[in-house]
């Protein structure tokens, strides 16, 4: 019998077409993550079902898709959405008081079908939560992915001096962390996308063991994201985004795309760029940041966001040099990143804190090299893939330098841009994702739940096992025990 698999993911706009990433800070590259790899899963032999559960949306301000209540992935893959507190959108800190009602709507769900799912895959804190309640009443394994970690971004918030109460009034985070460590008591497996995150991200976490994780890149699509453009009017479709703004569009140019979020850190890159004659001399700024139709009707955090934009491309006085088009399709973000290899450009990432960089395997995909923050998952990404440069964003005299070196005719452009392709082709499909997941997956969560059952049935109580228990009893054949070079010791693969 195949797998029945079931993925949380609450916050954010989530469908199964034209994502509206960048839209608000919660649809982003969780959104397509969990799309891509219940997709990826979906299409995979050893899968039956899978649900995508999230939350039914009735605003007019969305869609009328998100009140959708199930929507078809694949043959054997589904959303199913389900209501809990108000019918409006909601931000994802606003949603915790009506996760409640959520836990009870799932124990409803599963306890009316004939089978129960082999294991639960919650995603960010909120879904952990709500998947380790499920875990505890009904005993199903619960596998957890973090994404964001609440006390890692506690971390970069206070050290660029934000204030401690405002941190945790702004993001919930007292509710986030709690949520956190509850996901991490109940999980069988822990799935992060770079080692980084294991050695010093989950380590701040009580009830984190290094045993629990197991280190699964993920993947792109590479039939949208390759070098080759997808129609031969491509680069003047993609000029027309940017021509408007452009004195010499032209000319090899750096280029960001992200959403509006102070993490994301873009007025220090705008900083960099026209604090140095020779990036003003030779190169544009592109700034890819979600899609407007106007600054108002942004959320207040967005809003602020862009005054901090507009406010440092004035004081820099950049106007002729640096985009930031209104409006793209996700369909046109091969197409940008293309644009800007095409004019010997550079990625960059700036961000304060990176749990993956999922746009550096785009970009790498498309040829195009990149320059990324030294923070999480940005130092695996380019330790394997070689194609560009690693920098503290935190001090604008090391980003700005490590600009002029990516710019530099001495630099190695053509050897990063090959190396990046050839390592993405190797390292990062979603098919070898999903299989990956699966191996690794399937074993664990079968022992948990016959342990669950065992307990069950010997004392009437839905106990569980130590996750560092489960994983000597169930780690499949073929892998061995390794120490990071400076952390707690983890679990490799030779596959890796």
């Amino acid at each position: 019998m195949g797998l029945y698999i079931l993925h949380l993911h609450l916050h954010g706009l989530f469908r199964g077409h034209d994502l509206e990433l960048g839209r608000d800070a919660d649809t982003g590259g969780q959104t397509n993550y969990v799309l891509e790899l219940a997709k990826a899963l979906g299409q995979h032999s050893e899968v039956d079902r899978l649900e995508v559960i999230t939350r039914c949306i009735e605003d007019r301000r969305v869609s009328p898709e998100y009140a959708v209540h199930r929507e078809s992935l694949t043959s054997k893959a589904s959303v199913l959405r389900l209501p809990f507190g108000p019918r409006r959108y909601l931000r994802k800190e606003l949603l915790w008081p009506n996760l409640d009602q959520l836990v009870d709507a799932l124990v409803l769900h599963i306890t009316r079908q004939q089978r129960r799912p082999d294991w639960i895959h919650a995603h960010y804190a909120d879904a952990g939560w709500v998947g380790a309640q499920i875990q505890q009443r009904l005993g199903i394994p619960l596998v957890f992915t973090g994404h964001s970690l609440g006390r890692e971004k506690q971390r970069r918030l206070l050290e660029i001096g934000q204030n401690p109460e405002q941190v945790n009034q702004r993001y919930a985070m007292e509710s986030r962390i709690g949520a956190e460590e509850e996901a991490l008591a109940a999980a069988s497996l822990v799935v992060t996308s770079t080692r980084q995150e294991i050695r010093v991200q989950y380590e701040r976490y009580s009830h984190f063991h290094p045993e629990m994780a197991e280190v699964i890149p993920p993947g792109v699509d590479t039939t949208s994201f390759q070098p080759q453009a997808s129609h031969s009017g491509e680069d003047g479709e993609i000029a027309e985004l940017f021509r408007p703004f452009l004195r010499e569009p032209d000319r090899p140019c750096f280029l960001a795309v992200c959403r509006p979020d102070r993490r994301k850190n873009i007025p220090a890159l705008i900083d960099a760029f026209g604090s140095s004659p020779l990036l003003r001399e030779k190169a544009n700024l592109l700034l890819v940041l979600g899609n407007r139709e106007g600054f108002h009707p942004l959320e207040r955090s967005q809003r602020e966001e862009w005054h901090h934009v507009l406010e440092a491309i004035d004081r820099q006085d950049l106007y002729g040099q640096v985009a930031y088009p209104k409006h793209h399709s996700r369909s046109q973000v091969p197409a940008i990143y293309r644009w800007a290899a095409a004019r010997r450009g550079v990625f960059v990432n700036p961000a304060l804190t990176e749990p993956f960089g999922l746009t550096l395997i785009e970009a790498a995909a498309c040829g195009l090299p990149v320059v990324a923050t030294n923070d999480g998952g940005p130092i695996d990404i380019l330790g394997r893939c070689r194609n560009g440069l690693l920098v503290d964003v935190s001090s604008r005299e090391a980003l700005r330098t490590t600009l002029e070196k990516a710019l530099a005719a001495d630099a190695p452009w053509d050897q990063w841009r090959h190396q990046g392709l050839e390592a993405v082709q190797q390292a990062y499909s979603w098919e070898a994702h999903a299989s990956r997941y699966l191996q690794v997956a399937r074993p664990l969560c079968a022992a948990a739940q016959l342990e669950s059952t065992a307990n069950l049935k010997s004392n009437g109580l839905r106990g569980r096992v130590s996750a560092p228990t489960r994983l000597r009893q169930a780690r499949p054949a073929g892998q061995r025990h390794a120490h990071a070079p400076h952390g707690p010791r983890f679990w490799l693969t030779k596959q890796q």
